[in-house]
């Protein structure tokens, strides 16, 4: 054969092989993707779906009328059982949902069919791995009318008029030297003016667990049963009322805690958290105020940095984030907003120490997202570290919790006899 024919002929032949091998690739279906995990966090502040799977999956959905059902078609997925199981996810208390379908539409096509009990404002989005998440594709289920904050907790009995005859603070014939005042105050506490409204906030919650101890206790979980052992002491002052911004297991994004907080005109933001630490001997409790100017200690730094990636993990819609508020919070944040934040924080760290040892003996500073609602002093109060094994057992003890929601509620007792909060509209 001539070496141009043989040339050729090699040529045909790769050519051939080439075709061959794309026809061979081309009818090899593509891998599905696969769900991982399917999970259902109802509140009535909203519901969460949450699919975990292993790629990132693209969802269409569209509402259809009387009744009222959200459709959600997801592509390049088959039904599996673990899908399947959220049918059984959705419980019969869940304010949004009545029930679920969940079938195979067309081929690499699942479609979710939600029947739902009033008309809602749904948010369909994904979110990327963090932590120990893969992928994971959500739907927030809103009301569409969502309901005031006020008139709920009203509604619950947990929101009573303030008194109509208001007692003076001490009266005073002639200006009283500000060391004499506080003076006056330790020997008799100052009646308070008017109703004080405190925002209890338990950590984390939802798709967001926060620390989790070797015994496998969550602080999602131990935050909160002190946060509800804390409001029922409040509770119990004829002169005081108190707001939970979760009073369940489901996320609330950072920014939502500070709106809550300000839509009930709080005199006080107190979030409750019990974190972890890199060695198991950290142990302690602490109290944390808010800093414009860096945190007071490299441990107080990484700590608000780890608080504040608590959004990543439960889980924020960036679509829906009010990135003008978090920046109007930052700026309108006051020098009196963190003394009097130190001074509660003061209070409530001495009250502490009596029930449990001080990691650290003062309040520290750092810039934690949480704590930065404008116009009313915020803490956060670390309670113990659940990665302590000692620490651990008490969080989960019902005495250390009775103990702990004690103290903390004397520090703020004290606080606000030494500085009642300036008179406010009179709300219901």
């Amino acid at each position: 054969m001539k070496p141009r024919a043989a040339s050729r002929s090699r040529r045909t032949l790769i050519k051939a092989g080439g075709t061959l091998l794309l026809s061979v690739f081309a009818s090899v279906p593509a891998r599905a993707a696969q769900i991982l995990a399917v999970r259902v966090w109802p509140a009535e502040d909203y519901t969460r779906v949450t699919l975990e799977n292993d790629s990132n999956l693209k969802a269409t959905h569209f509402i259809v009328k009387d009744p009222e059902r959200l459709v959600v078609d997801i592509e390049g997925l088959e039904l599996n059982q673990t899908l399947k199981e959220l049918v059984a996810k959705i419980q019969s208390n869940d304010p949004y949902i009545r029930q679920v379908r969940v079938g195979q539409n067309r081929p690499n096509v699942v479609r979710l069919v939600f029947d739902l009990k009033e008309e809602i404002n749904p948010q369909v989005f994904t979110l990327a791995p963090v932590g120990e998440y893969r992928h994971r594709l959500i739907f927030d289920l809103y009301p569409v009318a969502p309901p005031d904050p006020i008139l709920a907790l009203i509604e619950k009995g947990e929101w009573t008029r303030a008194p109509q005859a208001e007692t003076p603070a001490v009266p005073e014939t002639k200006p009283v030297p500000e060391t004499a005042r506080s003076e006056a105050a330790e020997d008799k506490p100052q009646a308070l003016t008017r109703m004080v409204t405190i925002a209890l906030d338990p950590g984390h919650g939802g798709e967001d667990p926060g620390a989790i101890g070797r015994r496998g206790s969550r602080e999602k979980d131990v935050v909160l049963a002190i946060a509800k052992r804390l409001k029922q002491r409040i509770e119990q002052q004829p002169n005081m009322r108190v707001m939970l911004t979760r009073d369940g297991d489901y996320f609330v994004p950072l920014h939502v805690r500070v709106q809550k907080a300000r839509k009930v005109q709080a005199d006080l933001f107190v979030s409750i958290h019990a974190d972890a630490w890199i060695e198991p001997t950290a142990r302690g409790s602490s109290v944390f105020a808010l800093s414009e100017k860096g945190a007071s200690s490299t441990a107080a730094r990484w700590l608000a940095n780890k608080e504040n990636a608590a959004d990543l993990i439960g889980g924020v819609n960036i679509r829906t984030h009010d990135k003008q508020l978090a920046s109007v919070l930052l700026d309108l944040t006051t020098t009196a907003q963190i003394n009097d934040s130190l001074k509660v924080g003061r209070a409530v760290l001495a009250e502490l120490g009596g029930i449990n040892r001080l990691h650290k003996q003062a309040v520290e500073q750092a810039g934690f997202a949480v704590l930065k609602a404008p116009d009313i002093p915020s803490i956060l109060i670390e309670t113990a570290f659940i990665s302590n094994p000692e620490e651990e057992a008490k969080l989960t003890d019902d005495d250390y919790q009775d103990k702990m929601a004690d103290a903390v509620f004397k520090g703020i007792r004290k606080y606000f006899a030494k500085n009642p909060p300036l008179a406010k509209n009179r709300m219901t």
